[in-house]
């Protein structure tokens, strides 16, 4: 029994990550197919070329040509990561089809590495929310609630940037406050060169983390030094990686296979990944519109600003307040990077997906802010109405259709639930015994609710779980009304890829 409270959060969102399997063939994902087709040509044919995947399976938008031969324009590391299970169950079974393919590869190197993640965060947060149940909370709402959902359960790689950039400060955090040794700053520095191998817009969270720590070090130069040249060298593995796939592919180290691509070239090839300008339209749709703002899916994340405020005003343990500064830096280096990219949608997804490696560091804040509301179990469920909201839109979103059309208003509405209304949804377990629809969801459903009910209660009691619940459902209802005209095309679209 003790067990299961303290690790019974954690089994329940595995539960609901291996339930669901919203693969869809006719769709041919132009971001999980470049490297699903990458892993098959390591492991069989030992190269990078992806010319028998798109011969077999058919090219997508994200195919770059280069030398006379296709290749995914994708960074090379989430591929690289699922070899070592592809090619076992490979050498064992035989060689997995394309839809076995992509769930191993979701697994490998999505799914595994954010429930690894969940476990790490759990005690990091505790410095700045010494409940338990305040952090089971908000690693429920960051695992169920936010874009950590979409991308742990799909291949796209942004949150196993994410992970490897977050895992990189927890370490180097650890390291600095003498809790861990040289070979903690060894692996960070080793995430932190994986980061940007898996993901290229994952460095940018890697940056004020190393000013934090050269700002904490800034009076023991030797120790600096020390630890500083550590991280370098592990770091320096990964991008050597990097670079070498580079050259390899496009015939130089820094020519990325964004650099080679032809389809989306006009917005590929201006300025670094995209970089132009600050727009207010980018600004606006990345963060608060209703069809993909962050703050809009996840009205949870707003607590951070009031978390940030408390922890740089009101330090309750020595160096939070720069904790709190790194946080708030590595936001806003995100921010204006969605702001300035010309491809900030970047097609159809849930969220404004380019900036999933800033929510790790959002959770500290919210956290923060948790935990001073706590004694206030009233107050509690209010804010924990806005955890539910993320969780309902991103889990039900998940398990239907997680590429919303950029060209919708109100997605969740006109996609998300007209499908449930018209009993489609994507594969899951229940699929095995040929239970689809809304019927095949109730297991996965229950799970969800169930482990975020519990979670809720553990810290604003029934009284506060019942406001949270009153509160979701306004919100929600709320957003049903937000106008915008169905575009019906878009969404007979949608049904034909659904549709089994």
């Amino acid at each position: 029994m003790a067990w299961a409270r303290r690790h019974g959060w954690l089994v329940a969102i595995a539960c609901a990550y291996l339930y669901i399997f919203p693969y869809f063939p006719k769709l041919g994902s132009a971001n999980e197919l470049p490297r699903v087709y990458l892993v098959k040509a390591m492991v069989h044919d030992q190269t990078f070329e992806i010319d028998a995947g798109v011969a077999r399976w058919g090219t997508t938008l994200d195919v770059s040509e280069s030398g006379g031969h296709s290749y995914s324009n994708k960074a090379p590391g989430s591929s690289m990561l699922a070899i070592p299970v592809y090619a076992l169950i490979s050498a064992v079974a035989g060689e997995p089809d394309l839809a076995a393919s992509v769930w191993i590869c979701r697994v490998t190197a999505g799914i595994a590495p954010t429930l690894l993640f969940l476990a790490l965060l759990f005690p990091f947060l505790a410095r700045f929310a010494p409940s338990p149940a305040v952090r089971r909370l908000v690693l429920v709402g960051y695992a169920l609630g936010s874009m950590a959902m979409t991308y742990s359960v799909l291949y796209f790689s942004h949150q196993l940037g994410a992970i490897f950039a977050a895992t990189a400060w927890i370490l180097t955090l650890d390291v600095l406050d003498g809790k861990r040794g040289l070979g903690a700053m060894a692996l960070a520095g080793l995430c932190a060169g994986l980061a940007p191998l898996v993901d290229y817009q994952a460095v940018f969270a890697v940056v004020p983390v190393a000013i934090h720590a050269v700002v904490r070090l800034r009076h023991d130069l030797p120790r600096l030094a020390r630890l500083a040249g550590v991280a370098a060298l592990a770091a320096a593995v990964p991008l050597g990686i990097l670079l070498a796939y580079h050259d390899a592919c496009f015939g130089s180290p820094w020519r990325t296979g964004y650099d080679a691509s032809t389809t989306f070239a006009m917005y590929h090839q201006q300025g670094f990944l995209g970089l132009d300008q600050p727009r207010w339209e980018a600004f606006r749709g990345s963060l608060v519109a209703f069809d993909n703002g962050l703050f809009t899916l996840s009205p949870w994340l707003l607590l951070s600003i009031a978390g940030a405020n408390e922890l740089v005003r009101r330090p309750t343990v020595p160096h939070q307040r720069g904790v709190a500064i790194t946080c708030i830096a590595v936001a806003l280096v995100y921010i204006l990077f969605i702001s300035s990219i010309n491809f900030w949608r970047g097609g159809g997804a849930v969220g404004p997906r380019y900036i999933t490696a800033l929510l790790p560091f959002l959770l500290p804040l919210v956290a923060a802010q948790l935990e001073v509301a706590r004694a206030r179990q009233v107050f509690v469920g209010v804010m924990a109405g806005s955890i539910i909201v993320g969780v309902v839109i991103y889990t039900l979103s998940t398990v239907t259709f997680p590429y919303w059309p950029d060209t919708l208003k109100n997605p969740f509405r006109d996609v998300t639930l007209h499908l449930l209304v018209d009993n489609l949804s994507g594969p899951t377990l229940a699929s095995v015994a040929g239970i689809r629809g809304v019927l095949a969801l109730v297991p996965y459903v229950g799970i969800v609710a169930g482990v975020t009910g519990w979670a809720i209660a553990a810290v604003a009691g029934r009284r506060g779980l019942l406001i949270a619940c009153g509160i979701a459902l306004a919100m929600l209802a709320a957003y049903l009304l937000v106008p915008g005209r169905p575009q019906h095309h878009e969404y007979e679209y949608v049904r034909a890829i659904v549709a089994p």
